[in-house]
């Protein structure tokens, strides 16, 4: 007999049964921490409450793990393990309507077959750890959370999002003036002292004043200040993207792995208008790229 909560896949004799067991989910998780990066900081306290996660056991052995990462939807998911584990977590278990799917390529035919697809380009995440790091000599400043507005007045010319002062408080952000207004602007997306891990983010340099290695210059600080306590940091960059992947590998950042970022929608799910939208929300969720 099944336990309540607890889903059988007979073909392959996997049970899948949601989790809220912390070691459990760091050790498999931990099999591959760079592209797990951002699901190791969501085991934190801070974080943890948001989240929703679903494993795929044969026998005893985990072998597949979904995330679900709770809030305006549609919601982050991100997967990881053996690809008849992850079909079976979402068919049965992790089911949102539509998501923002971070995956590796070969799972992509396991969310397939339960999930229509946007199309996008790959994504690369890239790593760096204190014996790569490569810092970038420039005048920038540490932002205070006094100073989100000028943030989001820069982040606006680019993309939709919104900032509120926790996250510059919580977070790491510097950023470069020109005149007395802000030009320039990096920080962090998550961050996990437990995990010891930093992931960089929301990159943006005004249009006028690209190409000047603003960008590159703020990455690193950010980058710096995390690998004072984190031991690696992790972006996300489009692959096709050469520019930043060129600036980022300046800093001594490495490619880990190319994996998808795609809109789903599940199979009989109408689609709607936040189709459109799925770049600004991407960058509002934090999970898009740097």
């Amino acid at each position: 007999m099944v336990a309540p909560g607890v889903r059988q896949d007979a073909p392959r004799g996997l049970v899948v049964r949601p989790s809220t067991d912390r070691g459990l989910l760091r050790a498999f998780l931990e099999r591959d921490r760079i592209y797990a990066a951002y699901a190791l900081c969501d085991l934190d306290d801070r974080e943890f409450g948001r989240t929703r996660w679903g494993v795929a056991f044969a026998g005893s052995d985990p072998v597949a793990v979904v995330l679900e990462y709770a809030g305006l939807a549609p919601q982050p998911v991100f997967v990881m393990g053996e690809n008849a584990g992850i079909a079976a977590i979402l068919r049965e278990l992790i089911r949102p309507r539509a998501a923002y799917l971070a995956a590796r390529t070969e799972h992509l035919s396991a969310v397939a077959s339960i999930y229509r697809m946007e199309p996008g380009p790959p994504m690369v995440r890239m790593w760096v750890d204190r014996t790569t790091f490569r810092p970038y000599p420039a005048e920038v400043a540490r932002l205070l959370p006094v100073e989100v507005g000028d943030l989001n007045r820069l982040y606006q010319l680019g993309f939709t999002a919104w900032l509120p002062p926790s996250a510059v408080a919580e977070g790491v952000y510097y950023g470069i003036r020109v005149g007395g207004r802000l030009i320039s602007a990096a920080g962090t997306h998550v961050i996990s002292p437990e995990a010891r891990l930093g992931v960089v983010g929301n990159v943006m340099t005004h249009t006028d004043f690209r190409g000047r290695g603003y960008a590159t210059a703020l990455t690193g600080a950010v980058t710096a200040d995390l690998l004072r306590f984190c031991d690696q940091v992790v972006l996300n960059v489009r692959s096709d993207n050469p520019p930043a992947l060129q600036a980022y590998a300046k800093l001594g950042y490495r490619e880990h792995v190319r994996f998808e970022e795609r809109l789903i929608h599940r199979n009989g799910a109408a689609l709607g208008p936040l189709t459109a939208l799925q770049g600004p929300i991407r960058r509002l969720l934090g999970r898009g790229e740097s």
